[in-house]
């Protein structure tokens, strides 16, 4: 297998939306160890992954956007601002139906990184993909210790990805891990 064809393997199967879904759908089960953390998990991954998926990938088939990734820059705002209210009617409903504190912490993370990265966003591209894994390895750490420290190795490949597929700098990379990171350690440790 080529570079750019194991550089585009990683991006999309460890797209931000696939890495969203998983860690509420595992914060979900740790926050009550039961089939109920897993539904409540199921809720949040709706609103926090499959809707704003659901909207990118409408926007593509529609050509409003030039693929499911959005390199351009200029073409985030949308998608972003409904990500955006997508998550925050998912967390209105956690909040509404007394959802688990954890499931709560997670998703007002990653509000948090959501919105530091629009804001970046306004002037510079920087990398969504190396955010949410971090945010994600993050998280992993803070729910389950040290011993998931390994996950931040992760991140480093999907930053090679992103650059190696000249969809980002090394730049936009680690500033988006920084992002992401600092997001989850601040917010998601605080509340949870």
């Amino acid at each position: 297998m080529t570079s750019s064809r194991t550089a585009r393997l990683i991006t999309d199967t460890l797209a931000p939306a696939n890495l969203v879904i998983a860690i509420l759908l595992i914060i979900g089960w740790h926050s009550t160890h039961s089939l109920t953390g897993l539904g409540w998990g199921l809720l949040a991954a709706l609103f926090c992954g499959g809707i704003p998926f659901a909207i990118i990938v409408l926007g593509v088939r529609r050509g409003k956007w030039t693929d499911k990734h959005i390199r351009r820059r200029q073409q985030r705002a949308i998608p972003l601002l409904a990500t955006l209210a997508s998550v925050l009617t998912g967390l209105a409903l956690l909040v509404t139906l007394d959802g688990p504190r954890e499931v709560f912490a997670l998703v007002l993370a990653m509000l948090a990184g959501l919105t530091a990265t629009m804001i970046v966003t306004v002037w510079w591209k920087v990398s969504v993909h190396t955010a949410v894994a971090s945010g994600v390895a993050v998280v992993m750490m803070i729910a389950y210790g040290l011993q998931m420290a390994p996950l931040l190795l992760g991140v480093g490949v999907i930053g090679w990805s992103r650059v190696a597929l000249r969809d980002h700098t090394p730049a936009q990379t680690i500033v988006g891990a920084l992002l992401g990171g600092l997001a989850a350690a601040v917010v998601f440790s605080l509340l949870r």
